[in-house]
């Protein structure tokens, strides 16, 4: 199998070097450009070209571009767009661009031509120097800043992947801290009351209370340490699901009624991290966001036999086929307005965690009847 690495990922490589390395990376930028111009200066001399003296005049001139670059890129261009000075930035590009060809033109004629062994020109005194505007602009200036601004746009692209990275890292911890809250929103009630039915249970001897103390100590090890993942394996859901429905039955006894089906088939006793009855009904080990089904299943009986309208009828339907992850909760309810209100907290919770998750890859509908509520979920798990 071939490993594509993201291009993304060699610009963080990149950015994360020069970040650690800042000094080490301008170095390295003008020892560069310094190996083309003497390779451009062996091209155009030809048979007159020695290497000391590509070095020597390739890095003298190399000394007008460094500071036109820093010039341009770390006083101008900040005097432009971040302190809005406009007249100063102007009037500062203008005069600094004058003196860096200035200073170009006499390390040239006074320094590198004499090192060449070239005589000094009558017609080149320091006030034709000085003001030959034309040369200056059309031999010094756009030869000279050409580079500046090519360093201009590379430290802009820097700028810009940086502030993207942040961006991407500051939207990850947001989302890693919003779905940390939403995990943290297990109704505090079912809590209260299974407790306090565990110890009911105890008091009367039942022997259901060990497994209920067991179920328990199951949903709070898994909700704690094992959905820490933005995917879990859906065998550890189904778990969860099966010890929270279990745990609910004790409050309602007889009048409640859970119809819990996986691909068909009735749903039975299943551990986290077993494959179970999920792999009998042909439901492969796929892996969903952690406690999403909980929410819903949670919903349900918030609103349906915690409302006290008598016999309540719990349905859960689980089923994938086609990459397609289908869930469907329905519930009775009292007529009338109520579950799925503003009011509610619990579904826009799990709409806001679906966007974040299974952004353009979900499907959330909710209808009511009169008598019943449903919630069906649809992931595109491709």
């Amino acid at each position: 199998m071939v490993n594509i690495v993201p291009a993304m990922s060699y610009f963080e490589q990149i950015l994360r070097y020069q970040k650690r390395n800042r000094l080490a990376s301008h170095l390295l930028f003008w020892l560069v450009v310094l190996l083309i111009s003497v390779v451009s200066a062996k091209y155009y001399d030809g048979n007159e070209f020695t290497l000391s003296w590509g070095f020597t005049g390739s890095g003298l001139y190399l000394i007008n571009q460094v500071i036109a670059t820093y010039f341009l890129t770390y006083f101008i261009i900040p005097q432009l767009f971040f302190s809005k000075r406009y007249g100063l930035a102007l009037t500062s590009f203008i005069v600094g661009s004058y003196l860096i060809c200035v200073l170009a033109r006499f390390i040239i004629v006074r320094i590198a031509e004499p090192l060449a062994g070239q005589a000094p020109k009558a017609s080149e005194t320091n006030m034709n120097i000085l003001t030959d505007l034309p040369k200056l602009i059309f031999v010094y200036f756009f030869h000279i800043f050409s580079l500046a601004f090519v360093f201009l746009f590379i430290k802009l692209l820097k700028d810009q992947l940086e502030i993207q990275r942040r961006a991407l890292t500051l939207e990850k911890d947001k989302a890693a801290t919003e779905l940390k809250l939403l995990k943290a929103q297990l109704n505090p009630h079912f809590l209260f009351n299974t407790l306090n039915n565990i110890y009911s249970l105890s008091l009367m001897g039942s022997p259901a209370t060990s497994e209920s103390i067991g179920r328990l100590a199951e949903i709070l090890d898994y909700i704690l340490y094992r959905c820490n993942n933005l995917l879990v394996p859906l065998s550890g859901e189904l778990a969860l699901l099966n010890n929270y429905i279990c745990l609910e039955k004790l409050r309602y006894d007889e009048r409640l009624k859970v119809n819990f089906t996986i691909g068909g088939q009735e749903a039975g006793r299943m551990h986290a991290g077993s494959q179970g009855p999920a792999a009998e009904a042909g439901l492969p080990e796929i892996r969903i966001a952690p406690l999403l089904l909980l929410s819903i299943v949670e919903n349900a009986f918030k609103h349906g036999a915690g409302q006290g309208i008598g016999d309540v009828t719990i349905g859960i339907a689980l089923e994938y086929a086609n990459a397609q992850f289908r869930c469907r909760v329905s519930n009775t309810c009292k007529p009338g307005p109520g579950q799925g209100s503003s009011g509610s907290i619990g579904l826009p919770n799990l709409r806001h965690q679906l966007e974040l998750i299974y952004p353009g890859k979900h499907e959330l509908t909710i209808t009511r009847t009169e008598t019943l509520f449903t919630i069906n979920l649809s992931l595109d798990l491709s």
